[in-house]
């Protein structure tokens, strides 16, 4: 009677069943972390590559301004951040989040 019990409980699994859930696995962790991740990263980069003076960028801490020189030697650019005082500011190329949208909306 035992030997029947054990012999139900022992099944014979799939040997590639657990190489495919491996793979599946990596898989999943490629295209939902590791490939947006990559594809950010390239779009940063085209960013920083194509910065131009009189751009009007945000940086990561939230300042807001228009670069008024690009320092390519030392990585850096320069924002103006008021018109009327004329203040400026040098910034780390990698500091700057995205170019500001410069169109102003409609009032009426």
């Amino acid at each position: 009677m035992f030997s029947i019990i054990l012999q139900a409980g022992t099944q014979q699994n799939n040997p590639y069943a657990f190489p495919i859930m491996i793979a599946s696995i990596f898989a999943i962790m490629y295209f939902l972390i590791l490939r947006p991740q990559s594809k950010k990263q390239k779009e940063q980069q085209n960013l920083m590559n194509n910065l131009k003076i009189n751009d009007e960028v945000a940086t990561n801490t939230g300042l807001v301004g228009k670069i008024v020189n690009i320092k390519k030697d030392k990585n850096t650019v320069v924002l103006r951040i008021d018109d009327t005082t004329g203040t400026k500011i040098e910034f780390v190329r990698s500091a700057i989040a995205g170019i500001v949208n410069d169109e102003k909306p409609k009032t009426k």
